[in-house]
């Protein structure tokens, strides 16, 4: 299992990626990220210095991805968002979404972020288990405007 950055030519297969994640648990409507309109041009999206998106690279094969951007709300500063990470459903339980988690948060720290938010859907419970590993605690509500307005899970990391 290899973690890099995200190339243009991964695109169509990390937009497919997400797209089947979010049918799987019923994401895929409205108030998701599944009308994202970078969705199709992740590469692209995460080409500033202040986002990064990295993949999981296992033998040539893209099985997971996820991404740091910044995060404007009025309670933290220095806030960035974890954005995107979806894991292959056979990929999953192996430790490859830790191994993820971990290199996008350390990325986050390089970035000089101090928190970290994240938006999730409270049936993905696997995904809602690994982020309470990482230390991440649950909110009451969302803490900014990031379009995901059906989202019912919110969680914050002091980094």
């Amino acid at each position: 299992m290899l973690i890099r950055n995200i190339e243009a030519s991964d695109n169509s297969i990390v937009s497919q990626l997400i797209r089947d994640v979010l049918t799987e648990f019923g994401a895929n409507r409205p108030g998701f990220a599944w009308q994202d309109p970078e969705l199709d041009a992740m590469s692209h999206a995460y080409e500033t210095p202040d986002r990064v998106y990295k993949v999981i690279d296992l033998e040539g094969r893209v099985v997971g991805a996820g991404g740091i951007g910044p995060f404007l709300n009025n309670q933290y500063d220095r806030c960035c968002e974890l954005q995107k990470m979806y894991l292959d459903a056979g990929q999953r339980g192996k430790g490859f979404g830790r191994s993820l988690i971990e290199t996008l948060l350390q990325s986050a720290r390089e970035l000089g972020y101090e928190y970290c938010y994240l938006e999730s859907l409270s049936t993905m419970k696997q995904a809602i288990a690994l982020y309470e590993i990482q230390g991440f605690k649950k909110l009451e509500g969302p803490l900014g405007a990031s379009g995901h307005n059906a989202c019912d899970e919110w969680m914050l990391l002091k980094l």
